[in-house]
């Protein structure tokens, strides 16, 4: 299968791509545009090993710029991740970054999509579009984006709605609950919790630190992704992605500090905007349609994390 993944060479486009070349009948295409000059050196370490395999191929384009008809060549399958993220930065004038590489790339892809046959398209959306909620929160409950961010991914997946109506476009949502684990950007929780404690610096925590997660370790992500290539029923489907465990950011922090040995100096910086106090996925849709999963704890994918960061410090 030819397989197209965009934001190839981020955090959760790169496992994927690994993931999908298990598949020994897999031909996996990975585009990024490197938008953000400060990401370009951790990217191209993301898709060092990548870059080595012959199913892979690279192709370093500007997803507004690229030529569509030859790069979609051939598809089968197409997962849509490249996209800009967070939800604090996407306040005030950068708004309208998020549009273009959230909003006006999407749709330019879906304009391109129209006139090729696909097995499916996978458009990877997030728990930001649901806002605040009580409980595990279903694929069916009404979307309410507390961010700029939340509303630019809940747009995406409307106009992906819109062209699979219209153009018979084969597609499939997939909503991430809070991924992390090697690889993970520098200015994700996670990443900045360890960075913290290894150079014996406060950790910021927005907020009063009681607010939960469902954290997802990206293996377990990745593999619940690429199953969809292979799952049956579920084009037309919305499906939730989250993690074994769901947890308070303090009780995150005292199991580092219980792995490290060391306790941690905390800076509160008062409450964060446009983020919900919890976020807990139902994941009974993925279990039953892509035999969905996750076997990582908390404790275990924490482990994973510190030891890719210090051997990140060891080459530096």
């Amino acid at each position: 299968m030819r397989i197209i993944v965009t934001g190839a060479a981020g955090f959760i486009g790169s496992h994927l791509c690994e993931q999908l070349l298990q598949d020994e009948m897999n031909e996996v295409i990975g585009i990024d545009g490197f938008i953000d000059p400060s990401l370009i050196t951790f990217k191209q370490k993301n898709i060092e090993k990548l870059l080595r395999h012959p199913r892979f191929q690279f192709l370093n384009e500007n997803l507004l710029e690229i030529d569509w008809s030859t790069a979609l060549s051939n598809v089968d399958a197409i997962y849509h991740l490249a996209a800009l993220p967070g939800v604090r930065t996407s306040w005030g004038s950068d708004f309208e970054l998020y549009t273009i590489n959230n909003i006006n790339v999407t749709q330019r892809l879906l304009e391109a999509c129209k006139s090729i046959s696909l097995k499916n398209f996978i458009y990877v959306s997030t728990s930001s579009v649901y806002g605040e909620s009580v409980g595990k929160v279903l694929e069916t409950s009404t979307p309410s984006p507390l961010s700029p961010y939340g509303i630019t991914k809940l747009t995406g997946e409307y106009l992906c709605k819109v062209y699979a109506e219209n153009d018979g476009i084969p597609l499939t949502i997939l909503r991430y609950f809070t991924v992390y684990g090697p690889r993970q950007r520098s200015d994700m929780a996670f990443h900045i919790f360890i960075d913290c404690m290894l150079n014996n610096k406060p950790i910021p925590i927005y907020g009063d630190g009681t607010q939960t997660r469902d954290f997802t370790f990206v293996s377990d992500c990745v593999e619940g992704t690429a199953a969809v290539l292979y799952a049956e029923n579920v084009i037309g489907k919305t499906i939730n992605i989250g993690g074994k465990e769901r947890m308070s950011i303090l009780e995150v922090i005292e199991i580092l500090e219980e792995i490290l040995g060391e306790k941690a100096t905390l800076n509160f910086l008062g409450n964060p905007r446009g983020e919900p106090r919890h976020t807990w996925a139902d994941i009974t849709k993925a279990e039953q349609l892509l035999y969905y999963q996750p076997k990582i704890s908390i404790k275990e994918g924490i482990r994973y994390e510190l030891n890719d960061l210090r051997n990140i410090l060891t080459r530096k």
